[in-house]
């Protein structure tokens, strides 16, 4: 899914110009980004949870060469489906 595919169905849901549409998906996708800064998750009911992760630092492995790297501590976004979402597909 892209921003150029949700400006769409906003764009033919809402029959919004292009520029608006787009306009309004953007401004959703810094809505939930803002969402998971402030609290760490985002819940769209009937559709899924999303949570930021701490990942810790760790010993990788360079796949072209095979020497071994240090992988820095991070964040990461997880993914849950709501079973209503999982009964659907």
């Amino acid at each position: 899914m892209s921003k150029a595919f949700i400006a769409q169905v906003l764009q033919n849901s809402a029959t919004l110009t292009g520029t608006a549409a787009n306009r309004a998906a953007g401004d959703l996708m810094a809505a939930i980004v803002k969402e998971m800064k402030k609290n760490g998750k985002f819940t769209l009911p009937s559709f899924g949870t999303f949570t930021v992760r701490k990942t810790k630092a760790r010993k990788g492995l360079n796949p072209r060469t095979g020497e071994p790297i240090k992988v820095k501590a991070g964040k990461t976004v997880r993914f849950k489906a709501s079973p209503t979402l999982k009964k659907a597909v």
